[in-house]
């Protein structure tokens, strides 16, 4: 073949694979965006119930179309304190069966060796046309969604063509033969091999993808397929390996939980292999088709997790050996180190989650705002020092917390989100500015109950069962407001509105009474005026907790 055939054939083969990448990370895209707000509830169901644990790791993997991807988020969630150990290592292990979904769709190009219209890449311009259409010309999110998921899966097909149509003219050279003669007859470097194109790839879909590619041209050798297969679960680990550097001890735990599992079933397979490949030289040296590598590749999944299953707490004391304690370790747990370690940015993997991961983290810096509203108040009628004191303290921690959740939300909203998400995270941005202004009335509330200190002031009896009842109604206005946003309850958001009624009735009513005990000589002017700043500083604070409702309330 002249020197410019074979550049065509290498151009060819390698905008085949780009065209099969982009067709996996387009179609698993479209797939994520579908599953939508139900993968936010996956983690919920997970308890130390290992069996739903490896079903859920499956699922998700078969949605996401990564085990890599599965596996970071994994990681991300250890870290995050969102999941232990015991539960991260069955989804570990479910990740593992999850990912041969894409051997699978890879296999379905061999459905058409009887028939040419049988074949999907024979149907993949066609999905590349109408899933291009959808996109550029339908306006709903779910019809768009559908389209990127066909255009995706078109690619795909087309790409795996490219590259089967420039091996082809290849197949017969001694350097194929010779190559996989070689690494069958390693078992140890053709894992070598299998992980270490998967290490770059940063994927094993594509990798196998590669590898049926091959066999679909007839070059692939059993021995060598099984060997490079096997290695190649062990590359899938690189990805959680290198996202797991620098973050904390758990993480790098369940990142070195997912490379001893497939150490260990891969080194068990290879064994095997290796003596049944001993016994039967033919078996070895015959040529194993794109189906036959994507059988192995599921039977090996789920035998390694039935096998090492039972070993599951055993996996959790490996790791645990083999990452070792760092010294002087200081365990950080203020609330902003918290929320630091669960805006975990390796739960990008999948943005569902990560917009589930910032709605909690803002509910959460609600629960703290509350806390401190409620402080405020406390001070106001005890003159506690220690109170007022802890209410300046814990301001500075919900400023940082908006500061840190402002700048995580900006980071989602780049992500690819469906519209209904890109509203979510559009409410949670003016949801944390609310509450770092409810944080603000309560530092006024502390400010007030200071002057009253300094300057001895006291409110009379009724004043400060006044203050009680409007704080009161106020509290529970701003409760429901945040569970709301907790549960999605729109009778949570129907009780806010009610509170807020009742919070301006109040603040009305008290405002004139208060006046009608100042011209009377019943309480001192000083202390009349802190007392109007109070109540003004609680109604607006009841304002906010009705924004919040409000954001709910277009959601739903």
């Amino acid at each position: 073949m002249s020197i410019t055939g074979n550049i065509s054939n290498l151009f060819g083969f390698l905008g085949g694979l780009g065209m099969f990448l982009y067709g996996m990370n387009i179609m698993a895209d479209g797939m994520q965006k579908t599953a939508g707000g139900k993968m936010s509830h996956f983690l919920g169901m997970l308890t130390n119930n290992r069996i739903m644990a490896v079903c859920l790791g499956a699922l998700i993997t078969a949605i996401i179309q990564s085990s890599g991807a599965t596996t970071v988020m994994v990681v991300g969630f250890v870290s995050a304190g969102v999941l232990n150990l015991t539960q991260a290592v069955g989804v570990i292990m479910g990740a593992n069966i999850g990912t041969t979904i894409t051997a699978w769709i890879v296999s379905l190009s061999q459905l058409g060796d009887a028939m040419e219209v049988m074949k999907p890449v024979f149907y993949a311009p066609l999905l590349i046309g109408i899933g291009s259409l959808m996109v550029l010309f339908t306006k709903k999110q779910k019809y768009r969604t559908a389209g990127e998921i066909l255009v995706g899966l078109g690619l795909l097909f087309m790409g795996l063509e490219f590259m089967s149509d420039s091996i082809s003219p290849y197949t017969d050279a001694p350097v194929f033969s010779k190559a996989f003669e070689v690494l069958g007859s390693n078992p140890l470097l053709g894992m070598l091999i299998g992980a270490l194109v998967t290490a770059l790839l940063q994927s094993s879909s594509a990798s196998v993808g590669i590898l049926q590619t091959l066999a679909l041209n007839g070059v692939v050798t059993t021995n060598a397929a099984i060997y490079i297969t096997l290695g190649q679960n062990i590359g899938s680990c690189v990805t959680a390996m290198l996202s797991s550097v620098g973050g904390s001890r758990t993480a790098r735990r369940a990142a070195v939980m997912h490379l001893s599992f497939n150490i260990i079933g891969s080194l068990l397979f290879g064994i095997v292999g290796f003596v049944l490949f001993a016994m039967s030289p033919a078996l070895a040296a015959r040529n194993i088709t794109a189906m036959e590598i994507s059988m192995f590749h599921t039977v090996f999944n789920l035998v390694n997790t039935a096998v090492l299953f039972p070993f599951a707490n055993q996996l959790v004391t490996l790791s645990g050996i083999l990452v070792k304690e760092r010294e002087e370790q200081p365990e950080e747990d203020s609330e902003e180190a918290v929320a630091l370690k669960h805006l975990d940015e390796r739960i990008f993997e999948s943005p569902a989650f990560a917009v589930e991961t910032a709605a909690l983290e803002v509910i959460h810096m609600g629960q703290i705002t509350m806390g401190n509203v409620k402080r405020g108040i406390d001070a106001i009628i005890t003159g506690s020092l220690d109170e007022i004191k802890e209410v300046y303290e814990v301001e500075k921690t919900i400023n940082r917390m908006e500061k840190m959740l402002t700048e995580y939300l900006i980071k989602i909203d780049n992500l690819s989100l469906t519209e209904r998400q890109k509203q979510v995270v559009n409410d949670l941005f003016y949801s944390v500015s609310d509450i770092e202004r409810v944080g603000d009335h309560a530092e006024n509330l502390a400010e007030s109950a200071e002057y009253l200190v300094n300057h001895k002031l006291t409110f009379s009896e009724t004043g400060v069962e006044d203050l009680r009842q409007i704080s009161d109604s106020v509290f529970k206005g701003f409760g429901c407001a945040i569970e709301a946003r907790r549960t999605g309850n729109m009778d949570m958001v129907r009780k806010v509105s009610k509170y807020e009624d009742q919070v301006d009735s109040l603040e009305e009513e008290l405002r004139e009474k208060h006046i009608e005990r100042l011209s009377k000589g019943e309480c001192a002017p000083s202390s009349g005026v802190i007392f109007l700043d109070i109540i003004s500083n609680l109604e607006r604070i009841s304002d906010h907790a009705y924004n919040l409702a409000g954001y709910i309330k277009k959601e739903l």
